[in-house]
């Protein structure tokens, strides 16, 4: 069997990276934030994210295949290669939405970047399967390291990426991400042969470098007008952290003080001396230390009268303090609130719709 002798355009090469860099940012920008917004919202964000970056591995495969010049003209089968487009985006979408339907695990973002990993490996052997007049031969040893390689670099990538939504991480899980579908299309290509083979056996229409270049060029400029939109919202959210950073400090305002009935007196406490304060009934009860107060303000006039102030609404009965919570606990569709009050384990309901909020005054 004789095998045909193969290069790479040095310029497509260059250009492959670049379209993998730009899909990774674009998807990864696209979901980030996205846990406050409303499900059907955050549903159509993974959608594009899924897109963004299936599209562009499947993109990046096809540009580095442009550039893989062999000594016969080839052809592809328009079906797989659009199959391998659609098996990349489904993968990818499938490993979205564990991480953003789901709670955030160390095990979940695992498997996640495991799909992911293995959807890169699936649609570069698929679409090398549509090859025609030229056949790919693989060795056990080339695709058992494209799979391992893949998985490994796509778990090391969103555990980058998820590990913290900050811009920094978004940065480094787009380059993570980016070189690991570049690496493991050549890793596979560095354990790949090719053979002339004169028959055609095509499942759709044909298509030759002149068309897949049609199509990889609109692809790619989709990609490219969702980078630069997603590119300047990410600069623009930049901009308002530095704003606010620079912005001169206020003067700091009278701390304020919640009224509290006891032993038929009213006495007063500082409001950031209380933990949490729940509702009962048309009162409240106000939770600090060992003890805990009857307030005459309901929970709906505590709110208004406290804001600006320390608390968050983090449950229609409960205000908490979030410099006063021990650690916080995520669950399915809520969360609790631990407090350490007079040397017990004291907790507090989360709704599902303040938990964005509120992670966000832990900073986590």
């Amino acid at each position: 069997m004789e095998f045909l002798e193969y290069t790479h355009n040095l310029w497509l090469v260059a250009a492959s990276l670049s379209v993998s860099l730009v899909a990774a940012f674009t998807g990864f920008s696209l979901t980030r934030g996205i846990a406050a917004q409303p499900v059907a919202l955050r549903k159509l964000s993974v959608t594009l994210a899924a897109i963004a970056l299936g599209g562009g591995i499947w993109s990046m495969h096809f540009v580095a295949m442009l550039g893989l010049q062999l000594p016969i003209p080839i052809y592809y089968d328009a079906m797989i290669t659009l199959g391998s487009a659609l098996i990349a985006i489904l993968m990818v979408g499938a490993a979205l939405l564990l991480l953003h339907f789901y709670p955030r695990t160390h095990a979940s973002l695992t498997v996640a970047g495991g799909i992911i990993g293995l959807g890169i490996v699936a649609m570069h052997y698929l679409g090398m399967s549509g090859l025609q007049l030229c056949r790919a031969i693989y060795t056990l040893p080339g695709v058992v390291f494209a799979v391992l390689a893949a998985c490994g670099l796509s778990v090391a990538a969103i555990w980058v990426a998820y590990g913290q939504r900050r811009p920094r991480n978004i940065l480094l899980g787009t380059l993570a991400f980016g070189l690991a579908v570049f690496l493991v299309h050549f890793a596979a290509i560095f354990g790949t042969r090719f053979v002339a083979v004169p028959t055609v056996q095509e499942i759709g229409p044909l298509m030759g470098n002149e068309v897949l270049a049609l199509g990889v060029l609109i692809s790619s400029f989709v990609l490219c007008g969702a980078f630069l939109l997603t590119g300047v919202t990410f600069l623009a959210q930049g901009a308002k952290a530095e704003a606010v950073a620079a912005k001169p400090s206020e003067p700091v305002p009278v701390l304020q003080r919640i009224p509290y009935e006891q032993n038929g007196r009213t006495h007063f406490i500082d409001a950031h001396d209380v933990a949490f304060l729940r509702a009962e009934g048309h009162y409240t009860l106000l939770y600090t230390g060992a003890n805990k107060h009857f307030c005459t303000w309901s929970i709906t006039e505590a709110e208004r009268r406290l804001n600006p102030g320390p608390f968050l609404k983090v449950h229609r009965s409960y205000l908490v303090n979030p410099s006063h919570v021990a650690h916080f606990e995520r669950r399915k569709d809520n969360g609790l609130c631990h407090f350490r009050l007079g040397g017990q384990d004291v907790t507090t309901p989360v709704s599902r719709s303040r938990l964005a909020e509120l992670r966000e005054a832990l900073g986590v």
